[in-house]
C-alpha cells in the first residue's frame, strides 16, 4: 500500500510541476517563479528590461567569441596545434 501511495504523490507532483511549466511557457505567467517565492503576483507581465538583460548579456559574449575565432591568430594556432 506504501507503494501505491508514494507512486501517486509522485505522479500528482510530477502533474503540478509540469503542469506549471506548461502555463508558465504558454501564457507568461510566473506561476514557477510564484511558487519558488521569486515574485509577489504570478500573473503580472514580466517587464521588458528582465527578459531583455540576459539576451544582451549573451549578445556580447557571443560577439566576443566571434572576435576570437574569427582572429588569423586563432587559425594558425589551431594548425600549429593539428601538426602536433
Amino acid at each position: 500500500m506504501e507503494t501505491v501511495i508514494f507512486v501517486a504523490l509522485f505522479v500528482v507532483f510530477g502533474g503540478i510541476t509540469l503542469l506549471t511549466s506548461y502555463l508558465d511557457a504558454k501564457y507568461q505567467w510566473r506561476l514557477n517563479d510564484w511558487l519558488n517565492g521569486r515574485c509577489s503576483n504570478p500573473f503580472e507581465r514580466r517587464s521588458a528590461t528582465e527578459t531583455d538583460e540576459p539576451r544582451d548579456e549573451l549578445k556580447a559574449r557571443i560577439e566576443t567569441l566571434e572576435a576570437i575565432v574569427t582572429e588569423p591568430a586563432y587559425e594558425l594556432n589551431k594548425k600549429i596545434n593539428a601538426l602536433k
